[in-house]
């Protein structure tokens, strides 16, 4: 059998970092050296949260240099050798450096970024309309003011959009609320906007992602957990009609009862879609699932459609969507951690 050893690669504003942090680190006393590398740590988030990177350096010696905020940090994380995974780098992202530290002792540097097509005015409030236009043309506007490539899936693309208005929101903020109108989710990777169904699953390029099926062979920890589910037996949704001059409701499920949204939309279509897409989400039990896997797997990533096997036969049966990953290496080796949710 093949020993499993991880693999990174490290860049800092076009500089190659990785053979300093694969070096030893000199310790007082005698003592044995220690890796310079103590931890590094990626976080991967659907929707509109940025990922984000962790690093802590040994700086014992004092040979290491601060990175300065804003400094652009690229990863690749994977495995040089080993006979259960597949060797090879996968490209981790971009990162743009936020907040650095110097503590001790032991004295250590610990640098904290954030994906870098975060950066710029995605949280500056506008005040924008729009009026007879379909979805993917108001996810084109916002992509092409960030300079990003927009990747409107094609069931909502063509979806007309009578009015909206987008009042003292971010562009973040409003394309989640986009979102939840649609059951769609709306982020930002490498470069591109892509706004699809929830579990659509696809890359920065518009193309799928592919499913994965996790054993419980493959996993150190496990955690099912399932609530009681709010009983929402109907949802109401109100919109303007113009020509009757008055508002109208639609509901999806029964009306009795129903959840009100508070919004009023610009017809009676955008009305039925958004009451339907909180119905169906409403519907969804609540149930989360988090697995520590064993060899970590930096090919994983949210929005990944997911089936688990070996594990309690009502757990194996369910479809499950990937919410959250964190890859960690350190000491202890090369891990990941999935946290799942039902679709």
């Amino acid at each position: 059998m093949i020993v499993a050893i991880p693999a990174i690669r490290v860049v800092v504003d076009g500089k190659d970092i990785t053979p300093m942090l694969r070096g030893q680190v000199p310790q007082p006393n005698g003592r044995p050296p220690r890796p310079r590398l103590v931890s590094l740590s990626i976080s991967e988030r659907r929707g509109e949260e940025a990922d984000q990177l962790d690093l802590v350096i040994d700086d014992t010696d004092g040979a290491v240099a601060l990175p300065p905020t804003a400094a652009r940090i690229q990863v690749w994380l994977g495995w040089h050798q080993g006979s259960e995974v597949t060797p090879g780098l996968v490209d981790k992202g971009t990162y743009l450096v936020d907040e650095v530290s110097h503590a001790g002792p032991p004295d250590l540097i610990t640098v904290r970024a954030r994906a870098a097509d975060f950066a710029g005015h995605l949280t500056t409030r506008r005040e924008r309309s729009w009026h007879g236009t379909t979805l993917g043309a108001i996810v084109a506007d916002i992509a092409k003011r960030h300079g990003l490539t927009p990747h409107c899936a094609a069931s909502l693309a063509a979806l007309p959009i009578t009015a909206k208005a987008q009042s003292r929101e971010g562009d973040l903020a409003f394309l989640r609320r986009l979102g939840r109108e649609h059951d769609a989710v709306a982020t930002i990777k490498r470069g591109a906007l892509i706004f699809a169904p929830i579990g659509a699953g696809v890359t920065a390029t518009g193309k799928p992602l592919g499913a994965v099926t996790i054993h419980r062979s493959d996993g150190d920890q496990h955690q099912f957990q399932r609530q009681r589910r709010e009983e929402v037996t109907g949802v109401t949704a109100s919109w303007h009609d113009r020509k009757g001059a008055k508002r109208q409701h639609v509901t999806s499920g029964e009306a009795k009862g129903a959840r009100r949204l508070s919004r009023v939309y610009g017809s009676e279509a955008e009305a039925k879609r958004a009451a339907t897409a909180a119905h169906t989400r409403a519907g969804r039990e609540p149930l989360s699932f988090e697995i520590t896997l064993a060899h970590g797997r930096a090919d994983l990533h949210p929005e990944q459609n997911a089936t688990v096997s070996g594990y309690k036969a009502a757990i194996d049966a369910l479809a499950w969507l990937i919410a959250e990953v964190t890859h960690d290496l350190s000491e202890r080796g090369f891990q990941t951690r999935l946290k799942l949710e039902t679709k």
